[in-house]
């Protein structure tokens, strides 16, 4: 009964904290949708593999929201025609590198200027890892196959059925042609298709913060943070408990600080980056966006790089 309270009082805390941002992310996209009908400024943004996730990571500065939130937002960029690259850089580095995130970090460590350059300067390059390692994928492998359709015809789902946007499926029937200039939607529609959006994804981060809860109760921190002073597996344990506690990257830094002091440099550093790109609660949320493969290259290919980030900041500062 105990254990039950606890996964409770664990699944609450996590949700009250993920929804008003993921509120956030689904406001910013419905409006970007109703302002630019069309996306055609997402098409003109860069589709050079380096250019293109910089620019990505530079939306986020402008954009208060933790992981959670950016998720609504990178599928606006990728349905609107936005390149892979972009969308991606910004899905990946924008949890770290946005005002809140990085004010809350100084907040909590304001004694350690190495962490303060250190983390955005992780999260940057291990966005563009993962944007790179990613486009080498074909999309029909990368993306959810409804945002694959809808990114296709450029034009949002609520407008034209799925039957409609799969030729063969039904009759061969072919997709309306694109009009030539896209009209503004009626608010109503924006509204409607942002709440059938956001209920979407509440739906998905209520079930990733079930999971996120039970674990967490199964697996006390304590047994994490025994190894904490070891230059590997402090690393190892810690990449797993931000895995784990799934807390959003707006606070994450204030949990660290309550542990920082028993764990070596690199992995706090590990904790710090890896937790806004991997966690228990962002995999379900990443089905809106990616296919299950290229979730699991997402989490693969993060948990090594950082790993190795980790290893090589133990290396330099121990």
């Amino acid at each position: 009964m105990e254990r039950l309270a606890t996964a409770w009082a664990i699944f609450q805390g996590l949700l009250i904290e993920a929804l008003p941002f993921l509120l956030i992310g689904v406001g910013i996209a419905s409006l970007a949708r109703w302002l630019a009908p069309g996306g055609a400024w997402l098409r003109k943004l860069p589709r050079d593999p380096l250019l293109g996730p910089l620019t990505g990571a530079a939306l986020g500065f402008a954009l208060p929201a933790c992981e959670c939130g950016n998720v609504p937002v990178a599928r606006r960029l990728l349905a609107g025609g936005a390149p892979l690259g972009t969308a991606l850089g910004f899905l990946f580095a924008a949890p770290v590198l946005n005002p809140i995130v990085l004010a809350s970090t100084w907040a909590a460590f304001p004694n350690q200027p190495w962490l303060l350059a250190a983390r955005p300067a992780g999260a940057l390059l291990l966005a563009l890892l993962l944007a790179s390692v990613l486009r080498l994928l074909p999309e029909t492998a990368l993306l959810d196959p409804v945002l694959l359709e809808e990114r296709r015809l450029s034009q949002p789902l609520a407008e034209v059925g799925l039957l409609e946007r799969r030729t063969g499926l039904v009759g061969a029937v072919s997709p309306p042609p694109l009009p030539a200039k896209p009209t503004r939607p009626p608010l109503q529609e924006v509204l409607q298709h942002g709440s059938r959006e956001f209920l979407d994804l509440a739906a998905l981060l209520v079930l990733g913060c079930v999971i996120a809860a039970t674990v967490q109760t199964l697996l006390p921190r304590s047994w994490l943070l025994a190894v904490g002073g070891a230059p590997t597996l402090s690393v190892l344990s810690l990449m797993l408990l931000a895995v784990v506690v799934s807390v959003c990257s707006s606070v994450d830094a204030f949990l660290a600080l309550g542990f920082a002091a028993q764990i070596t440099p690199g992995a706090l550093l590990a904790f710090l980056v890896l937790g806004p790109v991997v966690d228990l609660k962002l995999l379900g949320l990443f089905r809106v966006l990616l296919q299950p493969r290229a979730i699991a290259i997402t989490a693969a290919a993060a948990t090594v790089a950082v790993l190795v980030l980790g290893q090589w900041v133990n290396l330099v500062l121990l």
